[in-house]
């Protein structure tokens, strides 16, 4: 945009050189209406200027609004799925194994401590004399369901995978994808949406430079998007404006 203002204001620039230049040597019969047509064109080229800031200030708007929207929705489908795996030892890419989890889930509820108990073998070692040892007991206290310790009596859950009403076409699901590491064996997983998606309706060419972005003030990349196939990374890659909690 920068350059669309530059050129303009360049070419208002000329224009008002072009009327002094029409004032200074045209006959005067011709100055009026010389002077209404190129202080037309300054007026259309002011006119432009101002609306493609405008624009672009009404589509960052947009796109703020938007994106936090549809954060709300990913860091629901990371809690999910980090309770996925303390439960099950695994992320999943299934909506409907997901959202069956959360319903009929649950944490086990533990409690460590620290015990003494007599260690045999250096007894025996030492001639009958009692040696004892340090161990760790993990008790379990009980169960806790996971609906209710992530949603309470929220449904949201069940809806967590379709772009928030008004983002995106009718339909349109938010991409999830699991797996593990192929070097490490690690769990991992991804949920996401193109900004092409969330933006659908907006001005190509602004869409376009806003899928470029890399700077860590903006949505790096052409998705917002939480979680990773490639690394164990679980955080979102949007700037911390967009979420009080990242």
């Amino acid at each position: 945009m920068l350059n669309v203002i530059l050129v303009v204001v360049g070419l208002i620039a000329l224009t008002i050189g072009i009327v002094w230049l029409i004032d200074k040597f045209v006959p005067k019969k011709l100055k009026p209406v010389l002077n209404i047509v190129l202080w037309a064109l300054i007026i259309f080229l002011g006119y432009i200027t101002v609306m493609s800031v405008y624009g672009e200030i009404q589509f960052n708007k947009l796109k703020d609004d938007r994106y936090k929207k549809v954060i709300v929705k990913l860091k629901d489908i990371r809690d999910a799925e980090l309770a996925h795996k303390t439960v099950k030892g695994q992320f999943t890419s299934d909506y409907d194994k997901l959202v069956n989890f959360i319903e009929t889930g649950k944490f086990t509820i533990t409690q460590r401590r620290d015990t003494t108990i007599v260690d045999e073998e250096l007894t025996k070692r030492f001639g009958g004399v009692t040696m004892t040892k340090s161990i760790i007991l993990i008790d379990t206290l009980g169960y806790a369901s996971v609906k209710d310790s992530l949603f309470g009596a929220d449904t949201r859950y069940k809806t967590m995978m379709n772009l928030p009403e008004g983002i995106g076409k009718p339909g349109t699901k938010i991409e999830l994808d699991a797996g593990v590491m192929a070097d490490t064996g690690i769990p991992v997983f991804a949920a996401w949406v193109d900004k092409d998606v969330i933006l659908y309706d907006q001005e190509k060419n602004l869409v376009a430079k806003e899928k470029e972005v890399m700077s860590v003030d903006g949505v790096r990349g052409p998705k917002l998007q939480v979680g990773s196939m490639e690394e164990a990374d679980t955080k979102g890659n949007w700037p911390k404006n967009l979420s009080t909690n990242n």
